[in-house]
């Protein structure tokens, strides 16, 4: 070992030597080893052509040399490296004739320093020991304790025999630097000619400048961006020392034609590969603290973070520390520290080191997860000593530091907690009893929170609800409950506990009570349930229990329920419901009831009181009293008898009154043995159980039969009986509403009925009164059901089918003329039974009978497909289609059944819209949905059409609500969508029934008349539209001549304007028939805007033409007022604009938001739903009248002028023109809309429709005769305007008639005839020009009022 106080300096020289011969060095004196390594280059064309720097003519062979230097005094050490750092290379040596040799760089590699007693061998910058040398001697790290793991960069003592500190592996530098140049686009462009020469040039002096680095390999342009000119381009060598870089780039400068003009100060360098990087914890959490370090054995610290996403740079605050220092002048180390990490925070993050040009960069991603914790959110736990498990998983499994169990509530309930660190879950298992619950908390919340910890601090937790339930302590009504039939009575249920699953009441034989006789209330500190029954029959008879279910704990209370037998008042059938007796005659009353009771039963008449027989007649119990005419005082008289049934509990019911009338006996006509005795013209009502009809008294035959005293004989005037198997199931379908378990009954119920009816439809069709008794069972039975299945539905169906055949249409009749509603009610009990259908599967459920058929499918969730259903009668001819998109039905709540039902001869005993004129003309469908839908729905439907040509074909529903709720046809909310000759297509935003109606009072789009009524409507909005631009062209053509004053310019202004409006309203018009088809609107939005601006411009025609009319007036009645022109504008254009604005806005803002602002047919005011209409007809009449009563006014005050006010001669014509216009515009416009109102209302004739047309069309050509060309200033004006004797007036002093006669001239025989078309005869003589010129003046003063 050399002495402690020598210093050693270790150099690397490469010497490119051009010979084949072994260099001939004498470097004994000092060089302590010498090691020759010999590098060929054979294969590196390139590099050996850019370090050529002799002649070529022998391969130049490169060479690295070590020399080790030891100096006596450590002082020369640093002159020595300065001294090294100055030389300029390469440096040319010794020439022989053999040989050449240039060094081309020395660097100093290794130091070896004194410390202590020992000697320390360091790398310099670049260059590190060889891995051997790290492994066989000690370092300085093991003495001074470096991190482990750290680099070998300085070892105790210098290696006697070498190696000394090697180059580092290649690093690739990435490097700038800027021409102060322009920047031109070919730069940008690598095929350029311009590109090309810059990177030739530049690569080669960025070779020649850099090839003096160690381990240099090459270097590349890889592009040129703006600013002046930034050239980037990578350079790949071993880490140089930032001195040897600037040596390096220098040389560059040199070697660079100047008129690149490199600026020296804008190099700059940028290495990525000698920084270690890296962060803990691997996995980060949100919350964690994280920390990132760099660590780089460049010394500095000057270190800087960067987040890429958030495009900032990182400094010290709140959440962010980033510390930097050097540790033993060997390694920088910067620490960047993250506390209580977010996912904002993730992204990629860039460390920074810079050192003088070069910036040593190192980058890495990071992620940030949040803690998520798996865990049942609520639970319900009953106090009863059971032991319950809480569990909590994470979703990521890592070694969890610790997790911890929390509650919050109102009682206090602990647990054992259990963590499982392999699968990263934990229990908590708790017990509950009624002491730590106690029923008044029963239903108390408390949270536990499980909160799982990462050992870099990052928290996640998750709350689960837990609801505690104490068993329910029950208390019921304690009186003991005893009742009789017919009256009511409840038993209320009261629990201590809120919480509750389920509560329901059974019967003793564990029969549920059907839910809609109980209701059940929840409150803060209980619940109670109340069984209430408002009519008790014999069923309700028994013990009830009232069941508070939660999970699988039941608390049950029990109650007793006495029922005693008493007929219920509809039951009891009296005879005679009305009975006629002579004064001195008797009558059998009786009172009958289908049971054999033991009840006290009497008859009562006013406050008379008699026991009445009882006789037993099989199953029929009648109880009788024979009354004597004579025990009454007086007569005639009329009281009601009463029959009253008391039972063992002493409760009493009184049967239906009896009238009784007592009348002289020689008025008596009709007598018979079973009706009675009457009056002539007397009418009385009998049941038919105690009638002639026949009736067995095992099945009475139910219903009233009327009859009417007929000269002598009892007439049958009305029949409304049922026959007895009909009335027999009408009483238990009646008994079965008041049954405790009438949904059990139900199914079986239905098929009965069904049965029965197909047996005895023969009877049904002979008895009116058993049609309608079987719609009445169907009406009872549809508030029954909550749910239907498939069998029952048949059953129902099959019912309607019997009673829907065509057999039985004339019974119909017979029961619609007596009560207008049974078709309507039996619609409404289809619907209601659709509604609870609820079929067993998603399959389509179909039902076929000949008079109704049914499809039903079950709305799954998903992606249901579109609901389409088909429906063919061939026994009536008809079909029809229904369809519901699947966007509908997307809408729809999950398991929702759709159903429809199709009936081909509901149509004919349906309630007509207006009698013999709407009438339903097709299938009737009903579809239903078993949920609520959401608005907007939209269904559409498909009908055979078998209408008559001439009916318009209108979608209808069944609302039961019109008429009273009897029922009757709507159309609001359908719409036809299109018409073929055998189908009419309806849609319909809601659901219900429908069917088509055919109006035949509107013309059928396709039929002669519409199209006739087509052709004048084009035809005469042509003439209009053309007359008006007409009437518009005279008017700029004469307003200099025919406004010269005040009243006549107010005239034209409001000719102008009416003219103008009409035009606008006929084009909108025009747009209106372009954007409908007869059905539907193409464009709703259109067509409302379309009916806006109608509506607005044609009440704008109106009140300009009102304006006119007060104008007028004003001028005649105020003469000595005088108003400037701005006033009168200002008025006239409020007028005539803004009043139509405003009750054109109204009308819109009022009907629009219901969708009901226009027709459903028609861009038109909407007339049936909402009689918009009103809005135009109403002003236009009213204008009209003022404008009548004002030309009526004004006409007379003409003829006959007051004293003072008499208007002067050319006033007084001036005037009298006005009145005219107003006079024949006024009718036509009224007539006109006059005639369209009377086509709204139903049962128009087709004459109305075509006058009509033909008045609206041609408005804008009357306008241009009776307002413009009638107007003889207008005529004048015109005339002057283009006649051709202009010039020959102005030469000569008189000029008559048979002189000149121009062809526009008012002799003209043109213009004879034009006069005398509008009353005008005889001939203009103009004397002398200035005669001529004083009367013109003196008429266009006049004229002028309103010309």
């Amino acid at each position: 070992m050399k002495s402690p106080r020598r210093t050693t300096l270790c150099c690397m020289i490469i010497v490119i030597y051009f010979s084949q011969a072994t260099p001939n060095l004498n470097l004994e004196s000092i060089v302590h080893p010498l090691i020759l390594r010999e590098h060929e280059l054979a294969g590196k064309e390139p590099l050996r052509q850019k370090r050529a720097v002799a002649s070529s003519r022998v391969a130049a062979e490169e060479y690295t040399v070590d020399v080790e230097i030891s100096f006596e005094n450590a002082s020369f050490l640093e002159p020595i490296k300065t001294y090294l750092k100055s030389l300029s290379f390469p440096i040319q040596g010794n020439s022989t004739d053999q040989a050449t040799t240039t060094i081309l760089s020395i660097e100093v590699t290794t130091v070896c320093r004194p410390t202590g007693n020992e000697i320390w061998c360091s790398c310099e910058t670049g260059y590190r020991w060889p891995q051997e040398r790290c492994l066989h001697n000690l370092t300085c790290q093991e003495h001074d304790g470096f991190p482990a793991g750290h680099r070998c960069s300085c070892l105790k003592g210098l290696p006697p025999k070498g190696p000394f500190c090697q180059l580092q592996g290649d690093v690739t530098l990435r490097m700038s630097v800027r021409l102060n140049v322009g920047f031109q686009q070919d730069l940008k462009n690598s095929s350029s000619a311009l590109y090309r020469s810059y990177k030739t040039d530049l690569e080669t002096a960025f070779w020649k400048g850099y090839s003096i680095l160690p381990g240099f390999k090459l270097v590349t342009v890889t592009g040129f961006r703006p600013g002046s000119v930034v050239v980037t381009y990578e350079v790949k060598t071993t880490t140089p020392s930032p001195e040897l870089m600037r040596k390096a780039n220098d040389q560059v400068m040199r070697n660079l034609n100047q008129t690149y003009k490199m600026d020296y100060n804008s190099f700059q360098v940028v290495t990525s590969n000698e920084t270690k990087f890296t962060i803990v914890p691997e996995i980060i959490f949100e919350g964690d603290t994280v920390t990132l370090m760099c660590e780089t054995e460049v010394l500095s610290s000057n270190v800087s973070w960067h987040h890429v996403e958030r495009h900032s740079d990182i400094q010290n605050k709140s959440r962010f520390s980033v510390y930097t220092f050097v540790l033993n002048n060997m390694t920088s180390i910067s620490r960047l520290t993250i506390y209580n990490i977010t996912q904002g925070d993730a992204g990629e993050y860039i460390c920074k080191l810079t050192l003088d040009i070069f910036e040593y960069e190192s980058r890495k991603k990071m992620d940030v997860t949040p803690i998520r914790i798996l865990a049942t959110e609520e639970m319900k736990v009953t106090c009863d000593n059971n032991p319950v498990s809480l569990n909590c998983c994470s979703e990521i499994n890592v070694n969890w530091s610790m997790v911890e169990w929390k509650q919050q509530g109102k009682i206090n309930i602990p647990g054992n907690p259990e963590t499982d660190t392999d699968s990263g879950c934990s229990r908590y298992t708790l017990k509950a009893d009624g002491r730590q619950c106690p029923s008044r908390l029963g239903g108390t919340r408390v949270t536990y929170v499980c909160e799982f910890i990462s050992e870099h601090g990052a928290r996640g937790s998750k709350s689960i609800e837990v609801t505690f339930t104490s068993v329910a302590n029950l208390t019921i009504t304690p009186d003991p409950i005893s009742v009789s039939e017919g009256q009511n009575f409840s038993i209320k249920c009261i629990s201590d506990v809120s919480n509750y699953d389920e509560v329901y009441w059974n019967t003793s034989a564990g029969i549920k009570i059907y839910p809609k006789f109980y209701t059940t209330k929840r409150y803060a500190d209980g619940a109670e349930s109340v069984l209430t029954v408002k009519t008790v029959t014999r069923e309700w008879n028994g013990t009830y229990h009232c069941i508070f279910r939660y999970k699988n704990s039941y608390s049950v209370a029990t109650k007793d329920v006495t029922v005693y037998p008493l007929p219920l008042e509809p039951n009891i059938m009296v005879d005679p419901l009305e009975a006629t007796i002579p004064c001195k005659g008797s009558h059998h009353f009786k009172c009958c009831i289908q049971e054999n009771e033991d009840y006290k039963v009497t008859f009562q008449m006013d406050s008379l009181s008699f026991l009445a027989e009882k006789e037993v007649n099989g199953k029929q119990v009648c109880y009788k009293y024979n009354f004597m005419a004579s025990s009454v005082s007086r007569c005639p008289k009329k009281f009601n008898i009463f029959c009253h049934f008391t039972n063992a509990a002493n409760n009493s019911v009184q049967s239906p009154s009896m009238k009784l009338n007592l009348v002289p006996g020689e008025n008596i006509m009709c007598q018979d043995p079973i009706i009675g005795v009457g009056e002539p013209g007397k009418v009385i009502q009998k049941l038919c159980q105690f009638s002639s009809v026949p009736s067995s008294p095992g099945s009475p035959t139910g219903g009233i039969i009327t009859y009417k005293c007929v000269g002598s004989q009892w007439k049958v005037k009305k029949n409304d009986c049922i026959s007895a198997p009909i009335n027999s199931l009408l009483q238990l379908a009646k008994a079965l509403i008041k049954s405790p378990y009438q949904d059990a009954k139900l199914p079986t119920y239905l098929k009965d009925l069904s049965v029965s009816t197909g047996k005895v439809k023969h009877e049904v069709s002979s008895f009116p009164g058993s049609l309608g008794a079987i719609i009445n069972i169907l009406d009872l039975l549809s508030t029954v059901p909550t749910q239907v299945n498939s069998e029952m539905m048949t059953h129902v169906l099959s019912t309607v089918n019997t009673i829907l055949s065509k057999p039985i249409l004339s019974t119909w009749k017979v029961v619609q003329q007596q009560q207008t509603n049974q078709s309507s009610q039996l619609l409404d009990s289809v619907e209601r039974f659709s509604r609870a259908l609820r079929p067993e599967d998603s399959t389509v459920l179909s039902i076929n009978q000949t008079n109704v058929q049914m499809r039903s499918v079950v709305i799954k969730p998903g992606h249901p497909k579109a609901y389409k259903q088909s429906f063919v009668f061939s026994d009536s001819d008809l079909w029809g289609n229904v369809a519901i998109e699947n966007c509908q039905l997307g809408n729809l709540q999950r398991d929702s059944s759709i159903v429809t039902v199709a009936f081909p001869t509901l149509k004919t005993i349906l309630a007509q819209d207006v009698p013999g004129k709407n009438f339903a003309n097709s299938l009737v469908m009903t579809t239903t949905v078993s949920h609520n839908i959401t608005l907007p729905f939209s269904i559409s439907m498909t009908f055979k059409n078998i209408n008559p040509s001439g009916a318009v074909p209108r979608c209808v529903f069944w609302n039961f609500d019109l008429a009273n709720h009897t029922g009757g046809w709507d159309s609001s909310g359908c719409y036809v969508n299109k018409v073929d000759e055998d189908s009419v297509s309806c849609v319909c935003d809601h659901l219900t029934s429908f069917s088509i109606l055919m109006s035949p009072d509107s013309p059928y789009p396709g039929s002669l008349l519409e199209i006739l009524l087509d052709i004048i409507s084009y035809i005469g909005l042509c003439f209009s539209i053309l007359s008006l631009a007409a009437c518009l062209v005279v008017e700029a053509v004469v307003w200099k001549s025919v406004t010269k004053n005040r009243t006549s310019y107010m005239r034209h202004i409001c000719i102008v304007n009416i003219a103008a409006s009409l035009l606008v309203a006929d084009s909108w018009f025009i747009v209106a028939a372009a954007i409908h088809n007869h059905y539907h609107p193409l464009n709703e939005t259109a067509c409302v805007a379309a009916t806006f601006f109608i509506h607005f411009f044609y009440l704008s025609v109106f009140f300009w033409m009102l304006t006119l009319g007060l104008m007028l007036f004003y001028r005649l009645v105020f003469i000595l007022h005088d108003t400037s022109k701005s006033i009168q504008k200002t008025i006239a254009f409020s007028l005539g604009y803004g009043c139509p604005l405003v009750i054109s806005v109204i009308t819109v803002g009022a009907t629009q938001p219901q969708e009901v602002y226009t027709r459903k047919n028609a861009c038109w005011l909407n007339w049936e739903d909402t009689k918009a209409l009103l809005a135009f007809v109403i002003p236009a009449l009213i204008i009209v009248v003022v404008n009548m009563t004002i030309t009526i006014v004004v006409i007379s005050k003409i003829l006959r002028p007051s004293i003072g006010d008499k208007p002067s001669k050319q006033e007084k014509s001036s005037l009298f023109q006005i009145s005219k216009s107003i006079g024949v515009l006024t009718p036509l416009l009224g007539l006109t809309w006059g005639f369209g109102l009377a086509t709204v209302f139903q049962g128009s004739n087709a004459v109305f429709h075509i006058i009509f047309t033909l008045l609206n069309a041609f408005q804008g050509l009357f306008i241009l005769l009776f307002g413009c060309l009638w107007d003889q200033k207008v005529q004048e004006a015109l005339l002057k305007k283009f006649s051709l004797s202009r010039w020959s007036s102005q030469h000569s002093k008189s000029t008559s008639l048979g002189s000149s006669t121009p062809v526009f001239s008012m002799s003209s025989p043109i213009s004879r005839r034009f006069n005398n078309l509008f009353g005008k005869t005889g001939t203009y003589n103009v004397s002398t020009p200035e005669t001529t010129s004083s009367s013109l003046e003196n008429t266009s003063s006049a004229y002028s009022l309103l010309n």
